[in-house]
């Protein structure tokens, strides 16, 4: 019976996956060979997995998919409707998270991933559902998800509850947060003595603030005398303003790591990198203190999502 079953749904899916984007009548012509009843129901379990969406198009009904078809896996999506979808029904070797024990983390797909971290399904809807669901709602925009709320999920797949979403949040943290640590490991040897190198060092370094933050950070990079970097320091958090931005705490940690220049970096949640007036008053107010000190002000970059500016280039 369900090598039968298998057949049946293996010349469906197979011939679908073929179709770019699709109408109901579309399908039932290119599945010719099974029942028209068949074909429908079929489509409307790929819709209720996450794994196509149901679009109108010119007026018409059509039928897309959400993840990239390279990901999409016939043969196990086969076989979590023959076997079920509940984790106790997968074969042991199979399951997520013994896959993440016998073969790394790195071998795991975006569901997977995710399938472990909600953990727990619901009823009707395990945990490998709910992963595949948000992970197809997420495959070309993945950069996406951290700003998702819990109801923002929860209308994606019932099984991510409060808990899941903490889970996936905390996850997501806790990799952005390695992550800087590593991008302010690997450009040690960079040496900064350009408004292009400048430019460069900030797109790589503070890839998570033009991408992720959503309100103001200001940081500074202290740099050594040959101006390659020593250390990235977060000074405050919210709107930037000349009188919130105070010398004393830009340059205590200059002074701590004995540096000979700074870089001063903030984001633009809103996008757009171009400098405001209190950027403008921030960066003179701080590159005369800096004389003072003798610590140089080498440039304040603006990072964003689609590109940083140089403020010196700007006056």
């Amino acid at each position: 019976m369900s090598s039968e079953r298998r057949q049946r749904l293996s010349a469906v899916v197979e011939s679908l996956v073929e179709l770019d984007n699709f109408s109901s009548e579309q399908a039932k012509d290119t599945c010719s060979e099974s029942h028209p009843g068949y074909v429908t129901r079929t489509i409307g379990q790929l819709v209720s997995d996450g794994i196509l969406k149901r679009c109108e198009v010119d007026g018409q009904f059509r039928y897309q998919w959400f993840a990239d078809r390279q990901t999409f896996e016939p043969d196990r999506w086969i076989d979590a409707q023959i076997h079920g979808t509940q984790v106790k029904e997968t074969p042991t070797e199979e399951r997520p998270r013994e896959r993440l024990l016998r073969l790394g983390a790195a071998a795991l797909t975006r569901a997977e991933l995710l399938a472990i971290l909600i953990r727990v399904g619901v009823v009707k809807e395990s945990a490998v559902v709910g992963g595949q669901k948000v992970a197809n709602r997420f495959s070309d925009r993945l950069e996406d998800l951290p700003r998702c709320t819990p109801k923002d999920l929860k209308s994606i797949s019932p099984s991510v509850k409060s808990d899941s979403y903490c889970q996936i949040m905390a996850g997501i943290e806790l990799g952005r947060r390695i992550a800087a640590v590593e991008s302010n490991r690997a450009p040690i040897a960079t040496k900064i003595t350009s408004t292009k190198e400048a430019l460069e060092y900030c797109q790589r370094a503070f890839a998570r603030l033009a991408t992720d933050a959503v309100q103001e950070e200001f940081h500074i990079v202290t740099l050594d005398t040959k101006h390659k970097p020593i250390q990235s320091h977060c000074i405050t958090i919210g709107t930037l303003d000349a009188s919130l931005v105070h010398p004393r705490e830009v340059f205590r940690a200059a002074i701590r790591d004995s540096s000979s220049a700074i870089l001063l970096v903030h984001n633009h949640p809103s996008g757009d990198p171009t400098p405001s007036r209190e950027d403008h008053q921030v960066t003179d107010r701080l590159t005369e203190s800096g004389k003072i000190l003798g610590i140089n002000v080498l440039d304040h970059i603006i990072v964003a999502r689609e590109r940083c500016v140089s403020i010196r280039e700007c006056s």
